[in-house]
């Protein structure tokens, strides 16, 4: 250090000017070697080969991931969400989905929102819950069924309208779906499970439900038909249920489901289910649940259910026609309170509901249980005043029924309005139609009031029709 200290001036600036000597030296000849490069295609290969070797040297680790041709099987299904949808289907044809998570939660008495919008003749016939992978049998009038899975169907705003049914299946002219049955949550039950089928001449035939899982696209033979015959309905059902056929006529036959035979076939006509009369036709079938119980404990029940409820609406004498009971042919019973409860829970309540606007509630228990093939008991007096039956079908308190006339007329009755009277009564006036007008058709519809206001309204478009509800 102290020799360095002792140095003259002069020679520490002879040592600076020589290393900067040396530094510019050193980058002149390093410029001249880079243009040098530049100017060499060879040198330029030659540096990158090099050192992409380099790169291989110090990274060269066995491959992990394997290329192979082609790739996983992805279908457009795979990448649909699973998301609960809410489907619903009007009178006219026109059907939609909703996601559930739409309708929120109120409380009681709170004055809901619109479910769908309607035209004046149209109004929503049914609405069920289901996932957007569950796959939907759609019957028609010709005899084929169609399936399509729910989130192939049109997504929509609560109020709108939806999409016509004629634009989604390959329907043929006058050919119209009677039937939409969606196929339960649980596959392994579609084995256990069987398909009841009726035709307009009263027929009846039934499948295994896996019968009717593999649909191609364009539909498949469901079920083969006489000339000028078409199916009416089909349902889902057990070897524990019952079948009830009710016709025009205002004749009416229940028989055990185990009396069809199960067919391994779709293309046979089926078996008689009731036996009509020239002019009469079938109106509705309903699957009904069995209850095991003698005709006696049936008569019995009725008896005593029917004082109960005149009892509750302070009638004091009973009607002359329902006075008229099976008690010859059927024998008396002794029913236990017990007894009598278990009954009750099972009990189930037929609408039937005539062309001139009057119907009347029936207990399930007074259609007693034969054989197929008969000509059925009476359902409801056929008369001048009543006219042919046009519905028959179960329903449940609480719910409501649409009545509409073939003059357009509706009318949605609430069903605890409807009174509760014995099987072969006359009914009492529900619609009162004008003169020149009959009651056409029939349908149970979820319980639904009017709309919230400030909800979502209808996009803008011929297809979506008004918003709000059918009065």
């Amino acid at each position: 250090m102290r020799a360095i200290l002792e140095l003259r001036l002069q020679r520490l600036t002879g040592l600076g000017r020589d290393e900067i000597g040396d530094e510019l030296k050193g980058l002149g000849t390093r410029i001249e070697d880079y243009l040098d490069i530049l100017r060499s295609r060879e040198r330029i290969v030659a540096i990158v080969t090099q050192e992409l070797r380099a790169i291989m040297e110090e990274f060269n680790t066995p491959r992990r991931t394997e290329i192979v041709e082609g790739g996983p099987d992805v279908e457009d299904e795979d990448l649909i969400q699973r998301e609960d949808m809410v489907v619903t289907v009007s009178h006219k044809g026109y059907i939609k989905r909703v996601p559930l998570s739409t309708y929120r939660a109120q409380r009681r008495g709170g004055k809901g929102r619109s479910g769908m919008a309607t035209r004046d003749e149209d109004f929503v016939t049914r609405i069920f819950i289901v996932n957007t992978h569950t796959p939907v049998l759609f019957f028609s009038s010709r005899g084929m069924v169609y399936k399509m899975k729910v989130w192939k169907l049109p997504v929509a705003l609560p109020q709108a309208r939806g999409k016509a049914l004629i634009n989604l299946l390959p329907l043929e002219t006058d050919e119209r779906i009677t039937t939409i049955m969606p196929l339960p949550e649980d596959e392994a039950a579609w084995s256990t499970l069987d398909v009841m089928f009726v035709t307009r001449s009263g027929n009846v035939r039934r499948n295994k439900l896996s019968d009717f899982v593999e649909v191609r696209q364009n539909g498949k033979i469901a079920m083969k038909l006489h000339e000028g015959d078409q199916i009416h309905r089909v349902d889902i059902c057990s070897e524990s249920d019952d079948v009830l056929l009710t016709t025009a006529g205002g004749k009416a036959i229940r028989f055990p489901v185990t009396d069809v035979r199960v067919f391994a076939g779709r293309s046979s006509t089926g078996v008689r289910g009731i036996r009509l009369d020239k002019d009469d036709r079938l109106i509705s079938m309903a699957i009904l649940r069995h209850m095991d119980a003698t005709p006696a404990e049936r008569t019995e029940y009725v008896r005593q259910a029917n004082a109960i409820r005149r009892a509750v609406n302070g009638d004091a004498e009973v009607p002359e026609e329902e006075a008229q009971t099976d008690v010859e042919e059927t024998g008396t019973a002794q029913l236990t309170p017990e007894r009598y409860a278990e009954m009750g829970g099972h009990e189930q309540f037929i609408l039937t509901i005539s062309q001139n606007g009057y119907g009347k509630r029936s207990s399930a228990y007074e259609y007693r249980v034969s054989r197929r093939g008969g000509k059925g008991i009476i359902a409801m007096t056929v008369n001048e005043r009543n006219g042919p039956l046009v519905a028959s079908f179960p329903i449940e308190e609480g719910g409501q029924i649409m009545l509409v006339t073939d003059g357009g007329q509706l009318i949605r009755v609430p069903v605890e309005h409807i009174s509760i009277i014995g099987r072969s009564t006359q009914g009492v006036i529900i619609f009162d139609t004008a003169d020149d007008e009959q009651v056409m058709y029939v349908e149970g519809i979820p319980e639904e009031e009017e709309g919230e206001e400030g909800e979502e309204g209808v996009e803008a478009g011929e297809d979506e029709g008004e918003a709000g509800d059918v009065d």
